[in-house]
């Protein structure tokens, strides 16, 4: 396995990699709407959040060597199924192959942000 990091992204704030790849397949933690230049949570709307967590696993899969083109596989996660909508208006403009997906509403997510993206992806 090889671990997957970049400054372009938040650090982990636990004991875990913000990814890893295992046989040519990368598998990201959940990313949150934190910005890695203040390490503030960026936005207080669900689109402003979703577009910071775009931006977050664009830099993983970067630095991966790979690109939203080949996720497979996404989880997403909100804090109100009230947000679907408006969050799957910012997901669409990034996820344009459509990959695999489920989307749940959650009671909490951590620090208490609006959303958060899990992917896997082919880094071939």
């Amino acid at each position: 396995m090889k671990v997957v990091a970049t400054n372009n992204a938040p650090a982990a704030i636990g004991p875990y990699s913000q990814a890893m790849i295992l046989n040519d397949v990368l598998f990201t933690s959940g990313q949150i709407p934190i910005n890695p230049a203040t390490g503030e949570i960026e936005g207080t709307d669900i689109q402003a959040q979703a577009e910071q967590v775009m931006k977050n696993l664009g830099a993983v899969l970067e630095a991966a060597g790979t690109s939203f083109e080949n996720v497979a596989k996404t989880t997403c996660f909100l804090a109100d199924m009230a947000d679907f909508a408006a969050f799957n208006e910012v997901y669409a403009k990034y996820f344009i192959n459509k990959p695999a997906r489920s989307c749940v509403a959650v009671k909490t997510l951590p620090k208490n942000v609006l959303c958060e993206v899990e992917l896997i992806a082919s880094v071939k």
